[in-house]
């Protein structure tokens, strides 16, 4: 069926975006190793408005847990490194006139624990989302039974087909989680 097929397209693609946004949040989390997504929330005042790092900034990564930040425009460097320290990331910039230096310290157990429970806060919510996309899309299918659009046994057979596509991705968000919680805990 026509509508059938629709409706298992729009649920895999709004899961396919919970799991994107899930990939772009655990990015941002602080593990062992330090990528240039720590830095997504960073806005910086240029050009009169406030824009964020990656616009006026090149990121790179490198030993392990330094990032360099280059701002293209070198007038823009006090400014980087304002918003640096507005973004609160428990860094201090280390400013040499051309590019800002971030040195992050390595983590304790404690605050690696304490990060590792935000992690699974964070994977729980998007378990949240895909059971709430699952939640829509069997009370859209309820709703076309009622209306006799379809039958009792189609109604059924698209609710597990439902459940099914929601057990796959809330086994990839726990993957996820695994893999991010193994990453912070390493040394």
């Amino acid at each position: 069926m026509e509508i059938e097929k629709k409706l298992y397209s729009e649920v895999e693609e709004e899961m396919k975006k919970a799991i994107e946004a899930l990939e772009r949040d655990f990015a941002k989390v602080r593990a062992t190793r330090i990528t240039p997504e720590i830095l997504d929330p960073v806005k910086v005042e240029a050009y009169g408005t406030l824009m964020p790092l990656k616009q006026v900034a090149n990121i790179t990564a490198s030993k392990g847990r330094t990032l360099t930040v280059e701002p293209w425009d070198k007038s823009l460097l006090k400014e980087v490194e304002r918003g640096i320290l507005k973004a609160n990331l428990g860094v201090t910039p280390q400013n040499d006139g051309s590019a800002i230096r971030l040195n992050f310290p390595k983590l304790d157990e404690e605050e690696r624990e304490r990060i590792v429970n935000q992690v699974k806060k964070m994977a729980e919510e998007f378990r949240e989302e895909i059971r709430s996309i699952r939640r829509r899309a069997i009370d859209k299918v309820k709703e076309w039974e009622k209306s006799k659009e379809i039958s009792e046994d189609d109604k059924f057979r698209m609710q597990d087909k439902i459940q099914e596509i929601t057990d796959k991705y809330i086994k990839i968000i726990n993957e996820h989680l695994e893999r991010k919680t193994k990453e912070i805990l390493e040394e």
